[in-house]
């Protein structure tokens, strides 16, 4: 009978096992975002966070360490075999292949090249759904109009090729959907104050 019991039990502990290893890093994504995002639209630097302030006898905040309680420090799911995500060794997301650095300087090269000043002059926006769109056409040159509007186009492409590729280059294809969210937002979060976002519902504000 204790024999039988038991088979429930371990057939939790596997699936709790398999939903930990597969788990979107949501965290990791957005700092790769971030990366991305900023080397593209690359025109000045964010404000760093301050030094953390020193301690008496010469110890930042930084390196004195937090007090844990015993929960904190002992791994229950280990003690079942059942491994944390930063035990498993969950990867951070990549953004370094040749693939995706290849994009990544088409788009930084175009953005500085064709569309940052549309982007000053409110006629391009950021979309909410990751892409850039042309918001009021009336504000570009009619002489640049086609080779903006190819532009914003190449760079839509781009976009949504470098989401499927980060995806497939961290060797989950099915994350795509969730890393393009992720960029989504970060180019609005990213957007210079003036420019133009889309927000949930479709309408547009400017920063």
């Amino acid at each position: 009978m204790r024999r039988w019991m038991g088979i429930p039990v371990a057939a939790v502990m596997l699936t709790a096992c398999v939903t930990i290893n597969v788990y979107f890093p949501a965290a990791e994504a957005k700092e790769a975002a971030k990366e991305f995002v900023e080397k593209v639209i690359g025109d000045d630097v964010q404000p760093k966070q301050p030094a953390p302030q020193d301690k008496p006898g010469g110890q930042s905040a930084s390196l004195i360490p937090a007090p844990r309680s015993l929960d904190a420090r002992i791994d229950w799911l280990a003690l079942v075999g059942i491994g944390s995500a930063h035990a498993q060794g969950q990867p951070d997301i990549t953004i370094k292949t040749p693939a995706i650095q290849a994009i990544q300087a088409r788009m930084s090269s175009r953005f500085d090249s064709q569309l940052r000043a549309h982007f000053d002059s409110g006629a391009l926006g950021f979309a909410n759904d990751g892409t850039i769109s042309v918001r009021d056409a009336a504000k570009i040159p009619l002489p640049q109009r086609v080779a903006v509007n190819q532009a914003v186009a190449d760079q839509g492409r781009d976009a949504k090729a470098v989401y499927r590729e980060i995806a497939v280059a961290n060797n989950h294809p099915e994350w795509e959907q969730q890393i393009r969210a992720v960029f989504a937002r970060q180019w609005i979060d990213s957007a210079r104050s003036g420019w133009w976002v889309q927000d949930a519902g479709g309408g547009w504000k400017q920063k």
